[in-house]
């Protein structure tokens, strides 16, 4: 059991900073799928591409008001969660990870929701709201992505400080506009297309990581060869605490009260969680988490002081 836990383990980008539903059920679960595509020679973009399918097919299963169908599409929702899981894992496992990989997985998560969305809406209008309610869902989307996306930058600045930068997916916005660019939409039509979304994805990440992104900056140039311990280790100890609520903000959270709202016919809940309290959360992790970037740069900047009048 030990010996499995270990090879499960081998396929976390960290075990700190992953959520506890997740290592002890979507990992494990992912693990296995992730064995058993190796197997018979699915590629990671494969598996995205099911997990795709199946989330969408969920979504659909939520229009009707119907329990069984419903669990149906909550199974299908929790199968989808768990072959996202599976294809960074067999990424991992393969080395076959890429960027385009990558950007498929976000990308594939977002046609979960916009499909769950509009079916909410739709099975909403049936029982008598308004069109209004599309405006509410938009709303609620908009709020969704920007948690999602904060959440995940914020796990890759701590990937990237205390596990170093081969474990994190830090990229900026910059960088990836000069690979657009040299992709051709006759040629690369897919490739440029999930770029584009990447790009406005990164973009939306950076405006509200002004400091983050100032630490990141001035580590890099400065400290090229090594971090100096002491950037890691206060990293680490002003931020630990906040994994929980970047967590939060990312999707199991936010699957239990959808479950929870469609299980007891209130879809409204559903839409009024991501708006009032994950925003509330949003906002306090964005300033805290900006508020002890620019403490430790300005650490960094005394470390670096020191070393040039050493």
């Amino acid at each position: 059991m030990s010996q499995l836990k270990s090879k499960i383990d081998n396929t976390f980008k960290s075990r700190e900073t992953e959520e506890l539903l997740d290592k002890i059920f979507y990992r494990p679960l992912g693990y296995l799928i992730a064995l058993g595509s190796k197997k018979i020679g699915m590629t990671p973009n494969a598996v995205t591409i099911l997990s795709i399918f199946i989330g969408v097919i969920a979504g659909h299963l939520f229009y009707y008001n119907n329990l069984m169908i419903n669990m149906i599409g909550i199974l299908m929702l929790i199968s989808a969660e768990a072959l996202d899981s599976a294809d960074g894992q067999l990424a991992r496992m393969t080395d076959k990870k890429s960027m385009y990989g990558r950007i498929l997985d976000g990308f594939g998560g977002n046609l979960w929701f916009i499909s769950i969305y509009i079916h909410l809406c739709f099975r909403l209008i049936e029982s008598g709201s308004s069109y209004t309610i599309f405006l509410l869902a938009i709303i609620a989307g908009i709020s969704h992505s920007l948690q999602s996306a904060m959440a995940d930058y914020y796990r890759n600045f701590y990937l990237y400080f205390v596990f170093g930068e081969n474990k994190s997916e830090v990229v900026k916005s910059n960088e990836l506009q000069m690979l657009y660019e040299e992709l051709s939409w006759r040629k690369h039509f897919i490739k440029k297309f999930l770029m584009r979304v990447y790009i406005n994805y990164t973009i939306e990440q950076e405006y509200f990581s002004k400091k983050s992104i100032n630490l990141i900056t001035f580590v890099s140039r400065q400290f090229s060869d090594q971090l100096p311990a002491e950037i890691p280790k206060m990293f680490r100890e002003k931020n630990k605490k906040l994994i929980k609520y970047y967590n939060i903000l990312t999707t199991n959270t936010r699957m239990m009260v959808l479950f929870l709202s469609i299980l007891t016919g209130y879809l409204q809940l559903y839409f009024i969680f991501e708006i009032s309290i994950l925003n509330i959360l949003l906002i306090w992790v964005v300033y805290k988490h900006e508020q002890n970037s620019q403490e430790i740069l300005e650490e960094a900047k005394r470390l670096n002081s020191e070393n040039v009048y050493a």
